[in-house]
């Protein structure tokens, strides 16, 4: 089964420097939309495993790399490749719109 793994300002940057996408899910606990992405997320990491890296960051606990990427409102999903943002999403969405994103970098 494929995990989404849990990032920090402290793993953050080794896990985007992947040759494969990484999305991540900018995320807190008291965020509404956030509570409905989260279970699309989680079904992506399982439908990606071994394909794209598929990780949240909470938001409130790791304040350095939300400002970094500017991050101000969420949930926002950016997916990476080899550390570089290649596509970005604000805003819950249906599974099929993160798939299109995730699919257009797999190679």
């Amino acid at each position: 089964m494929g995990k989404t793994i849990e990032l920090t300002d402290a793993t953050f940057d080794s896990i985007i420097n992947s040759d494969k996408p990484v999305l991540v899910d900018f995320w807190a606990e008291w965020c509404g939309p956030c509570k409905m992405i989260g279970p699309v997320v989680e079904e992506l990491a399982n439908d990606y495993e071994g394909k794209a890296v598929i990780a949240k960051l909470n938001v409130d606990e790791n304040p350095n790399v939300t400002a970094k990427y500017g991050v101000r409102s969420i949930p926002t999903l950016l997916v990476f490749k080899n550390g570089q943002i290649v596509d970005k999403q604000v805003g819950a969405v249906p599974k099929s719109v993160l798939s299109g994103k995730l699919e257009a970098q797999v190679a």
